[in-house]
């Protein structure tokens, strides 16, 4: 019996990087994974390798900046399920690397409509769901851009400040419940969105996504105490 045995997971950004790997390692530990991206072939490709190991997932294909179509899931969610277990927030979105006056105002709204608002929305949708479980877990990824003050990585590094302190508000808030909120920080890892920013980089040489998503198999489990902290992974 693994230590996620019959949780229900819901994770954005699955069909690659980090994303991919929670997924696959919360699905061997027995949650049942929802699985949330916008690419239909890799959720695919995704569950054939979850379910070839016993594990159970739900697709879901959703861009999640329409954002009410948040909405219609947590609703999908309470009908199936009744609750919701464990939440991880993980797509986001670069944008460009430029200066701050030389953003576009279309790349600054995307940045944040999928870093800070689509996260806004799933709290706002998923916290009585979240509350309705016996250990309710919320996982949010953020990044050192977010307080490093990065040249260029202005639209990027501002959205993980705001996804940061929204986060923080939200696990004040939930102190006195049974649920956990907690970000943590991927570091150098081997993601899609790495690559983008550091096209000239060795992978070979980053961290591989299965050790931050070890990091987020212990917060996501129902004996973890952890509440308000920001982890850095690698």
């Amino acid at each position: 019996m693994g230590t996620l045995n019959g949780r229900i997971a819901l994770i954005t950004g699955a069909s690659r990087g980090i994303g991919y790997e929670v997924a696959k390692q919360f699905a061997a530990e027995g949650a049942h994974v929802v699985l949330v991206a916008r690419t239909v072939g890799a959720l695919e490709e995704l569950d054939d390798d979850i379910r070839k190991k016993g594990g159970a997932a739900t697709l879901v294909p959703l861009d999640l900046r329409e954002h009410t179509l948040i909405d219609h899931l947590g609703h999908t969610i309470y009908q199936r399920w009744g609750k919701l277990d464990i939440l991880v927030g993980n797509a986001a979105q670069l944008g460009v690397l430029t200066p701050l006056a030389q953003v576009d105002p279309k790349i600054w709204q995307q940045v944040f409509d999928v870093n800070v608002t689509a996260n806004y929305r799933l709290i706002r949708s998923m916290d009585p769901l979240l509350r309705k479980s016996d250990a309710g877990r919320a996982i949010f990824v953020t990044s050192g851009a977010a307080s490093g003050n990065f040249a260029y990585w202005g639209a990027y590094g501002a959205s993980k400040a705001a996804l940061e302190v929204m986060v923080c508000t939200y696990a004040e808030e939930m102190a006195h419940t049974r649920v956990k909120v907690n970000l943590i920080d991927p570091g150098v890892a081997r993601t899609a969105l790495r690559a983008q920013a550091f096209p000239g980089e060795d992978p070979a040489t980053l961290a591989d996504p299965s050790v931050v998503a070890r990091q987020m198999l212990v917060l996501a489990r129902p004996d973890c105490q952890s509440h308000g902290e920001i982890y850095r992974a690698a």
